[in-house]
């Protein structure tokens, strides 16, 4: 996927082209976690569409839950998404940071055998 470590860097603007890739895998992805988290508020806590996206979007940004869950079923899905979206933040900083820490590495050119 990416260049090897005895080709040339990529020009800048081939370079800014995978970042923009990077970050709309990232956003795509966030955007799949954001649909599936409202529907499981919908169908589960039958919150109203608003409701749901407001404690999806929360919990996926880190600031946690806005709606105390009702049910058992509310309770497990919530536990199960907050970790769903611990682990989503990581995913997506590696997927928009890949291309940069890459880049900084090829140009240094870090290799095992170098050590």
């Amino acid at each position: 996927m990416y260049e090897r470590r005895h080709t040339p860097v990529l020009p800048r603007s081939q370079f800014l082209w995978r970042i923009a890739r990077h970050a709309l895998a990232a956003a795509l992805l966030m955007a799949v976690s954001l649909a599936a988290g409202m529907t499981g508020y919908m169908d589960i806590e039958h919150l109203s569409m608003p409701d749901a996206f407001l404690e999806a979007a929360m919990l996926l940004g880190g600031m946690g839950p806005v709606h105390a869950p009702q049910s058992d079923a509310g309770k497990l899905f919530a536990g199960f998404y907050a970790l769903y979206a611990g682990v989503l933040f990581l995913a997506v900083t590696g997927i928009v940071l890949a291309p940069v820490v890459h880049r900084g590495l090829h140009r240094f050119h870090w290799d095992r055998d170098d050590a």
